[in-house]
């Protein structure tokens, strides 16, 4: 597998491309549960199967790399790329996963997706796993799945690479107390601990999708909401987050932070910082985030990188 750092591209995978459409790359026709039973029994379908299973239930949306980077994570033994492209084909052609890829004018996208269907959903439940996946998750369009790719990615670059990693959750569920709404972070959470002390950061992933700006406006308010409301213990957190903006590139990063500012929805109990889907491929992300601050003597706003030194390997 080529590693992160040795990636070359120029415009992130997940970033918004014009006229794309999410096309179906899965199996059709019936495929009965009993036909499935007999492969469990007969080994073709086995542990690992199941443990991909989980991490595609866990993450709803995700690619082969990156299935393929949870399992050495989590030190589950799978010999390469293809061993385990061979086995997510297993799992497609029995219509436990589904498949897509995204395709535009410019051409197929270069990696497809994956989720579940509902013999994987029965299947889990009958090992005691919680699935609460339903069809119509499978509609969902393509830049609120991006934005879990992406947030996956983020995800997946901080438990690889920084030392102080502890745990994560791909979709935390906060509490806009005020305005009486339950919304969840789209890029989920990390959380460090260091010396036995913890910090926690939130990701919302921005696309630039159709009316994304006020896409943005409207989620900020709901971060307003949360971070001027927040007391120690809600929506599991212990302190207060800290809010990290994902963004496709670096101008698109210039982009929200204007329309953040332009709109009044900063939130004053915490520094905004942003980072892009291509600095999740630097060798260490000690130095992946940035801040606009304020220059006194021109009165405009500079981007300046932010080290971190917790993000160290």
């Amino acid at each position: 597998m080529v590693e992160d750092n040795e990636i070359k591209a120029l415009v992130s995978p997940f970033a918004i491309r014009e006229g794309e459409i999410k096309t179906f790359d899965g199996k059709d026709g019936y495929v009965s549960m009993n036909q499935i039973i007999h492969k469990i029994n007969m080994g073709h379908i086995g542990d690992i199967h199941f443990r991909i299973l989980e991490l595609v239930n866990e993450f709803e949306f995700i690619t082969s790399r990156q299935i393929f980077q949870l399992l050495q994570w989590k030190g589950i033994e799978i010999k390469s790329q293809d061993k385990l492209n061979n086995k997510l084909e297993q799992l497609v052609k029995s219509k436990i996963l589904t498949r897509y890829y995204f395709n535009s004018e410019d051409g197929k996208g270069i990696y497809r997706i994956y989720c579940l269907e509902k013999m994987g959903k029965y299947l889990l439940n009958s090992r005691g796993i919680e699935c609460k996946w339903q069809p119509t998750d499978n509609t969902k369009p393509v830049p609120m799945i991006k934005k879990r790719l992406a947030g996956n990615q983020v995800l997946i670059a901080y438990l690889r690479k920084v030392k102080a990693f502890d745990s994560y959750v791909p979709k935390p569920t906060l509490n806009a107390k005020m305005a009486g709404k339950v919304f969840k972070a789209t890029g989920g959470s990390v959380k460090l601990t260091k010396n036995k002390k913890a910090i926690q950061f939130l990701f919302e992933v921005i696309r630039r999708e159709e009316d994304w700006e006020k896409k943005l406006v409207d989620k900020m308010k709901l971060y307003q909401d949360f971070y001027g409301n927040f007391q120690v213990g809600d929506s599991g957190f212990m302190s207060m987050p800290q809010l990290i903006i994902v963004c496709e590139d670096e101008k698109h990063m210039a982009e929200t932070f204007k329309t953040i500012v332009m709109n009044q929805v900063e939130i004053p109990q915490i520094k905004l910082y942003f980072t892009t889907d291509l600095r999740q491929n630097e060798e260490t992300l000690d130095k992946t985030l940035v801040e606009f601050k304020l220059d006194e003597a021109t009165k405009k706003y500079k981007m300046q990188e932010v080290e971190v030194k917790l993000l160290g390997i």
